[in-house]
């Protein structure tokens, strides 16, 4: 017997029968919240800061991020998704080591701060990228449990972690922005089907495996309704590992781009994965746990 098997999973998943959903027994909020933007994380899961960039700091890193997806060298690097109709940059991994701007952004109180209030303790980046959703071909993405991937092929023991998406254009309800259920960070929803060898490779581009059931998802939508984060560019969102959240495609001629970062707590480090082969990459599903400093 392994270590990994001899483990208790309290969120067992990626079975061959289908489970039913599990009452999450870990808090939402585990310190001390002083920011009056975070009042109700704790009961919806999720929280909206206005104006966290100025505008000069949107200008900067619009450019920043134009960079990098015009950048041919960077296009072949595989940490670089592409999108799979219309060929275009999707997303850049581990781009806090890629530009310093972005780097000393998540180092800033403003931001990493967020995640120190609601985790409780010091944080490390779990996972960082630049979100490109071009107009008229961006592709959305299926209702998902962001913790569901991260315990099952990453290892990430419990729902400890929080992401924060920095919106760097315009988020209208009809352009393809988040969508969350609030409050369903407490319903923990399993999901059917063996994790594939190499799964990220397909699932950064659409993902089919660790997606929950239409009748899942339909008891959510009804148990808690939906809200969409809509804002103009400098502000964020700041969610929880287990809210389930999708968005639409976006097929109006205004793009929507974004900083996303994945902060966890240092005391709830990666092990192996819980339902996978083998672990993802590093550049998903960072191994270093030394914080944010």
């Amino acid at each position: 017997m392994t270590l990994a098997d001899s483990r208790i999973d309290r969120y067992r998943t990626r079975t061959m029968t289908e489970v039913p959903s599990i009452e999450r027994n870990d808090p939402t909020v585990w310190g001390r919240i002083t920011s009056p933007e975070l009042a109700n994380f704790d009961a919806d899961g999720y929280a909206i800061i206005d104006q966290l960039l100025s505008p000069e700091e949107v200008a900067d890193f619009s450019f920043e991020i134009d960079r990098l997806a015009s950048n041919p060298e960077l296009r072949l690097d595989e940490r670089v998704i592409i999108e799979k109709k219309s060929n275009r940059v999707r997303s850049i991994f581990e781009v806090h080591k890629i530009s310093q701007a972005v780097a000393d952004l998540i180092r800033d109180e403003r931001v990493v701060g967020l995640a120190r209030q609601v985790l409780g303790s010091e944080v490390y980046v779990h996972q960082s990228r630049v979100n490109y959703m071009p107009g008229f071909e961006g592709a959305g993405f299926y209702w998902h449990s962001d913790f569901e991937t991260w315990h099952a092929e990453d290892g990430m023991p419990s729902p400890r972690a929080v992401s924060l998406s920095i919106a760097l254009t315009d988020n209208y309800s009809f352009n393809g922005s988040l969508m969350v259920m609030p409050g369903s960070q407490w319903t923990f929803v399993p999901c059917q089907g063996e994790t594939p060898s190499e799964n990220y490779r397909q699932s950064l581009k659409e993902q089919e495996i660790g997606v929950p059931s239409h009748d899942e998802i339909t008891v959510l939508g009804n148990k808690h309704g939906i809200a969409q984060f809509t804002g103009s560019r400098g502000s964020a969102l700041l969610f929880d590992s287990n809210i389930m959240h999708g968005s639409s495609n976006n097929i109006t001629p205004f793009p929507r781009s974004n900083i996303f970062v994945v902060f966890n707590s240092v005391e709830n480090v990666l092990q192996d994965p819980y339902a996978a082969p083998t672990a993802r990459p590093t550049y998903i599903a960072a191994r270093d746990f030394d914080p944010v400093r």
